[in-house]
C-alpha cells in the first residue's frame, strides 16, 4: 500500500508539473494548446538518451528543457500569429509528428522497442542514505506538506475580493462544496505525507523519485508565482483578456505570448525526464493526446490561472484514477473491457457538471477570469 501510495505521489507531482506550463499557456496567455505533451516527449527522450550517454543528469534534464523550448519557439514563431483555433489544430498535430519521430526513428529511439533506463542512469537510484540522512529528507517532505496545507488553509480562510463587505471582521464563506473539496485535498495530502515519510525511513529507490520530484515541483510552482504576480505575468493576463490593450500600451504582445509558450513548453519537458524515470523504459506510446486532455482536465478541474488549484486538481485527478482503478473492478458493476472507457466517462460527466455548478474551477476567480462582468 506504502509503495503504491508513493507512486500516486509521483505521479501527481509529475503531472501537476506538466499541467503547471499548461496553465501558463492557457490559464495566464489564452493559448490554446492541445499538444502539450509533444514538450514532455522531447524532454523524457533527450533526459533518457543523453543521460546514457555520459551526461550527468542535471544537465540532460536541463538540454531536455532547453529543447522543449526550443519547440516552443519553432511552433510559436509560425503559429502565435494565428487564430486560437488554428494554434490548436497546429499543436495537437505537432504531438502527433513527434510522436511518430520516435516511433519510427529506431536508430535513436529504438522504436516500438522502446528505451529502458539502466538503474545507474536514475536519479538517487544508488543512493545509500545513513540515519541522519533519513531524518533531514523527511524534514523536507514535512516541510512541503505544512507548506501545502498551509496554502489550502489560506485560500479557504481569505475572503473573495468581490463578496467583502464594508464589515472588515466579517469573513464570507465559501460554498460547501468547496469546503469539502479542500477537506478531500487536505485528507490526500495527509495521505500521501505519512506514506512518503514511512517509504523515506525504509529507503528505496521510489522514494528518492517522489522527494525530489516534490522538491523541483515546489521550487518550480515558487518561480511560477513570483513570475505570473510580477509586471510580466500581469501583462499575461492582460493578453488572455483583450489583447488590444497591451498592444495600445506599447507592449509587445507576440513576444510575450512566445516567452510564455516557451517556458511552458520548458517546464514540461523537465516533467518529461521525471514521467520517463518513473516508468524506468520509455515508449512512444507512453505519449498519446490523452496525457494533454488529462492535463486540461487538472487545469480546468483546479481553476485556470491558479497555480495552486492546478496542484490540488492534479492530486484529486490522481486520486480519482486510483479509486476508480481499483475499487470499480472490486464491485463487479461493470467488466473490465468496458472499465477505462467508463472512467473518461466519469470524468467528461464531472468537468460538465464542474462548468454548470463552477465554471472557474475550485480555486479559479470568476471575476477576474471576466475582468468582473
Amino acid at each position: 500500500m506504502v509503495n503504491y501510495l508513493v507512486f500516486l505521489a509521483i505521479s501527481a507531482a509529475t503531472y501537476g508539473l506538466f499541467s503547471l506550463g499548461l496553465n501558463l499557456q492557457w490559464g495566464f496567455t489564452g493559448l490554446i494548446n492541445f499538444g502539450h505533451v509533444a514538450f514532455m516527449t522531447v524532454g523524457a527522450y533527450a533526459a533518457v538518451l543523453l543521460s546514457a550517454l555520459g551526461v550527468p543528469l542535471i544537465l540532460a534534464v536541463l538540454m531536455g528543457a532547453f529543447l522543449a523550448a526550443l519547440l516552443g519557439l519553432l511552433i510559436g514563431i509560425s503559429t502565435l500569429r494565428l487564430r486560437e483555433d488554428y494554434l490548436a489544430i497546429v499543436t495537437i498535430g505537432v504531438s502527433e509528428v513527434v510522436r511518430l519521430v520516435a516511433l519510427n526513428e529506431e536508430w535513436l529511439t529504438r522504436g516500438s522497442f522502446g528505451v529502458q533506463i539502466e538503474q545507474r542512469h536514475l536519479p538517487l537510484a544508488n543512493f545509500n542514505p545513513t540515519l541522519f540522512s533519513k531524518v533531514v529528507m523527511i524534514g523536507i517532505l514535512t516541510m512541503i506538506a505544512g507548506w501545502a496545507l498551509w496554502k489550502l488553509w489560506q485560500w479557504y480562510t481569505k475572503p473573495s475580493r468581490h463578496k467583502q463587505t464594508a464589515d472588515q471582521d466579517h469573513q464570507p464563506r465559501k460554498p460547501i462544496g468547496l469546503l469539502i473539496a479542500g477537506i478531500i485535498a487536505g485528507l490526500l495530502i495527509l495521505t500521501l505525507y505519512v506514506a512518503g515519510a514511512v517509504a523515506l525511513y525504509n529507503y528505496n529507490y521510489r522514494a528518492g523519485l517522489m522527494l525530489l520530484s516534490l522538491v523541483v515541483l515546489t521550487v518550480v510552482y515558487w518561480l511560477l508565482e513570483r513570475l505570473v504576480r510580477s509586471p510580466w505575468g500581469r501583462i499575461l493576463k492582460a493578453i488572455r483578456e483583450d489583447e488590444q490593450i497591451p498592444k495600445a500600451l506599447g507592449k509587445n504582445v507576440f513576444w510575450y505570448k512566445l516567452q510564455a509558450f516557451m517556458l511552458g513548453g520548458a517546464i514540461a519537458g523537465i516533467a518529461g525526464a521525471f514521467y520517463a524515470w518513473q516508468l524506468t523504459t520509455v515508449y512512444p506510446s507512453n505519449f498519446e493526446p490523452i496525457i494533454t486532455f488529462n492535463a486540461w482536465t487538472i487545469v480546468v478541474l483546479g481553476g485556470a490561472g491558479n497555480n495552486v488549484g492546478t496542484l490540488i486538481g492534479a492530486v484529486i485527478f490522481w486520486a480519482y484514477d486510483s479509486i476508480t482503478r481499483f475499487v470499480l473492478p472490486q464491485l463487479g458493476l461493470i467488466d473490465s473491457s468496458r472499465l477505462g472507457a467508463f472512467r473518461i466517462m466519469v470524468i467528461g460527466l464531472i468537468l460538465m457538471v464542474l462548468m454548470i455548478w463552477r465554471p472557474q474551477g475550485i480555486l479559479g476567480k470568476k471575476d477576474e477570469l471576466t475582468l468582473g462582468r
